[in-house]
This record gives C-alpha cells, structure tokens and sequence, in this order.
C-alpha cells in the first residue's frame, strides 16, 4: 500500500500535469494559460489585467509576472478583450470557445486517469488534499509574513 506524503500528491500533480499539457499543446494553448482562461470565465464581471494575474499567482503560487504573461498572451491571441477603454478585461466567445474545447479534451483523460476509483476513495483524498493545502497555504503566509 502506498503512504500518502508530498512525493507521492507531487508525482501525481506532476504526471497529471504533463498529460494535460500535451493535450492543451494540441489547442495551442498552454497549461498556464488555461488555467488564466479559467480564472477569467469564473471572474465575477470584468477585471484588470493585474487582478486576473494576482488571482492566477495566488492558486498556483507562481510569480506574478509569470502569470501576467499568461494574461497579456490570451488577450494578444484574441481570448480576452479590452473594452471601455485599455483597463479592462473579459472573455471573448474566442476564448470562451477555446477553453470549452481544450477542457473537454482534458476531462476525457481525466476520465481515464480517476476510472475504477470509487466515489469513497475520491471523497478521502480530496479532504486529505484539501486539509494538506489548507495546512500549506497557512505556512506559507507565515513564512512570508
């Protein structure tokens, strides 16, 4: 039986994460931009660019110029628009078609990836995950506060 610790939740994020971007490269879109895509459709009304990228930093607690490029990149692709005036964002049927279709494809591997897990097994690693995070999250705000 394998110990749930940090090599193994890393070794899964990382293969995870590898399989996903693979099928988004096929989209020409990448991980960090998906995720960036996410965060602007699950926005609540229009945002600036340094909103959006601060929200991306704050999940994936990445720099925030990291994430800004993502942000800057959908909207020079045309995914996200400008509008009233150089400040504000939103989605574009673009972007908002993109990501339907480029998360479609991940949730078909993902389909393949959690099948034969039973709905149990998903409940408890997902409270372990969650209190892991939770834990985590706190010890960085220590750590940098």
């Amino acid at each position: 039986m394998t110990t749930v610790n940090g090599r193994t939740i890393g070794l899964a994020h990382h293969a995870g994460r590898a399989v996903a971007e693979r099928v988004l490269d096929r989209h020409g879109i990448g991980f960090l931009d998906h995720l960036a895509l996410r965060a602007a459709l699950a926005a609540d009304g229009p945002f600036t660019p340094d909103d959006l990228a601060d929200r991306l930093s704050d999940d994936l607690k990445n720099d925030h110029a990291v994430s800004k490029e993502a942000v800057t990149y959908l909207a020079a692709r045309g995914y996200l628009e400008f509008f009233d005036g150089p400040r504000l964002l939103r989605p574009t049927d673009a972007g908002r078609a993109l990501f339907a279709t480029a998360s479609a494809a991940v949730a078909e591997v993902s389909a393949r990836l959690y099948a034969g897990l039973t709905e149990e097994e998903l409940t408890v690693a997902g409270r372990v995950l969650d209190v892991v995070t939770e834990r985590a999250n706190a010890e960085l705000a220590e750590l940098e506060g």
